[in-house]
């Protein structure tokens, strides 16, 4: 499920009274700036034009306080409704005097089975962020990027690892030899356009590049790229690293509005999903109740609190209906939650059979060459070549001429898009899936091997080049090889040679990463006993199955 709606929850320690102040006159103008009438906002609803409506409404008390705005706006009855929720809430106990402030924009579509326009970052969080001194737990959260000095990286650092922590953190780096202010107006800001609200906007100048990739030698960022560090970073633990994910200066420069777009795709969708604090979760829904009409006539009083009630109504039923439509979502996301976890169970269980198999053969070889006196050699280092992988999917592409055995024929622009949203497991997963794929057809052509790419990893065949047979699926379901459009997203490219029409159903992948909205894979076509090549024609995002 993509995020559509906006959403800000930031804290300030300013108090509930001086926040409500300062975040009524910030509504005001924005409301003025749409051009519509603010006189008026009193308790109940307002009409501020005529599309537009305002409601309002407040509560004080022992267990804290909170004002709420909420305005309707549908400029035609082909768009939908615009909503925006402005609210203002005094702290608990626990939250040590800060007072909240959340901001959320929601579009209901005009028609039952219409799709919800995404909402872009609304004029009045970056001037509720300039004035408020918006917090989000040791960070501050302002309306443009601040740069990190090399005297800031030990409190950057702490700010990354604060488990208070409700929001991402954005790092770009600036390339070896450009003016960093130069480079933050131009490149930095306009990347950051989407994201004001939803995370903690940084520049690293290069002078604090060098500490800060020392204090997180897991997690670096450089040469001009961007990172986004989720909340719970174990700056420690190596494979944390896949959680936060990095956007590499070339796909940055490529397209600057599309890498600004894919950047704030991930923090929105995290505002989205995070839970609310204590405090805003124990607002009340609100319910608006017409105000009295001055006619002095019953008739006219009723008929107006009837239009007024079959208007709220409306505005519940369209409501309820998102909320239906999110949940159903979030059972679909579950449903995938949950296949990915089982996968990863197989495959971690395959994974601790192999280490434990290799250990035995380790004990067993030692002991071997203990017998026959070569006891140096026997606890001797390995002198292994390291594999040397890409660094980026691009990168990746190019060093394909190096697989005999390979042949590409997919779309290479889908698979350099992997680098916008790209984690270091991926790029070795596939770089390892494409190794194992070249041995395979290398050993198939030489006729020492029969079987499928499966039988194959499952066989001491693949020790040289192992790969997981858990990542690997040589069918699909019956439902995506019987359903039209599944069936045809996986009609991927072959040379004429290989197929007349020049397709073939591809529905043999590797499982190239899981548990995300993009869960790469690797689709490929096994022709060795013909010309000895694997045919891969396709690498990028998962394509759609029964679960998308």
């Amino acid at each position: 499920m993509e995020p559509r709606g906006y959403r800000m929850v930031v804290s300030t320690e300013l108090s509930y009274v001086k926040a409500c102040g300062i975040a009524e006159r910030q509504l005001i103008d924005w409301i003025r700036g749409k051009g519509y009438d603010p006189s008026g906002l009193d308790e109940g609803r307002t009409e501020i034009a005529p599309h537009a409506t305002l409601d309002r409404d407040s509560e004080g008390g022992r267990k804290g306080a909170y004002s709420r705005w909420r305005m309707r706006e549908t400029p035609s009855t082909a768009s939908g409704t615009w909503q925006s929720t402005l609210i203002v809430r005094s702290g608990l106990e626990e939250d040590g005097g800060r007072t909240w402030v959340q901001v959320d924009i929601e579009h209901q579509p005009a028609r039952e089975g219409m799709a919800p326009r995404r909402a872009n970052t609304p004029h009045i969080v970056r001037s509720l962020l300039d004035v408020l001194e918006a917090r989000d737990g040791l960070a501050d959260v302002a309306s443009a990027p601040v740069f990190i000095e090399a005297e800031d990286v030990d409190d950057a650092i702490e700010e990354l690892c604060d488990t208070n922590r409700r929001l991402p953190v954005v790092v770009a780096t600036v390339p070896y030899g450009k003016n960093p202010d130069d480079w933050s107006r131009s490149v930095v800001e306009p990347l950051f356009r989407c994201l004001h609200g939803l995370a903690v906007l940084y520049v690293l100048t290069p002078e604090a590049q060098t500490r800060f990739n020392g204090a997180l030698e897991y997690h670096p960022v450089f040469g001009g790229g961007v990172r986004t560090y989720l909340p719970g970073l174990d700056p420690a633990w190596k494979p944390d690293a896949q959680r936060h994910p990095v956007m590499s200066r070339r796909t940055i420069e490529a397209d600057p509005r599309r890498a600004a777009s894919i950047l704030a795709a991930l923090p929105q969708r995290l505002s989205s999903r995070q839970p609310l604090p204590a405090a805003l979760l124990s607002i009340p829904r609100q319910r608006t109740r017409p105000r009295t009409t001055a006619d002095g006539t019953d008739l006219a009083q009723l008929r107006s609190d009837s239009a007024a009630l079959t208007a709220l109504l409306d505005e519940a039923e369209r409501a309820e209906a998102m909320r239906v439509d999110e949940i159903n979502d979030l059972y679909t996301e579950l449903a995938k939650a949950d296949q990915a976890s089982n996968e990863l169970r197989g495959e971690n269980e395959e994974l601790y059979d192999k280490v434990q198999e290799s250990q035995r053969l380790i004990r067993f070889l030692r002991e071997q060459l203990q017998e026959a006196g070569q006891f140096a050699l026997a606890h001797a280092p390995a002198d292994v070549e390291d594999i040397t992988y890409p660094e980026t999917f691009s990168e990746l592409l190019d060093r394909l001429n190096e697989l005999t055995g390979i042949s590409f024929t997919g779309n290479r622009k889908i698979t350099r898009s992997l680098d916008s949203q790209s984690v270091d497991n991926w790029l070795y997963v596939a770089w390892d899936g494409l190794l194992a794929l070249n041995h395979f057809a290398q050993s198939s052509a030489e006729g020492t091997t029969s079987g499928d790419f499966l039988s194959w990893c499952k066989s001491d065949a693949s020790s040289a080049f192992p790969f997981p047979a858990a990542k690997v699926a040589m069918r699909e379901s019956d439902t995506v090889a019987r359903k039209a459009k599944l069936r045809t997203e996986r009609m991927l490219p072959v040379p004429e040679a290989v197929s007349p029409g020049g397709r073939v159903f591809m529905q043999a992948h590797l499982k190239i990463g899981g548990g995300s909205t993009i869960a790469p894979r690797l689709h490929f076509y096994d022709d060795c006993p013909r010309s000895g090549k694997v045919y891969v024609g396709y690498l990028g995002p998962h394509l759609r199955n029964t679960l998308t």
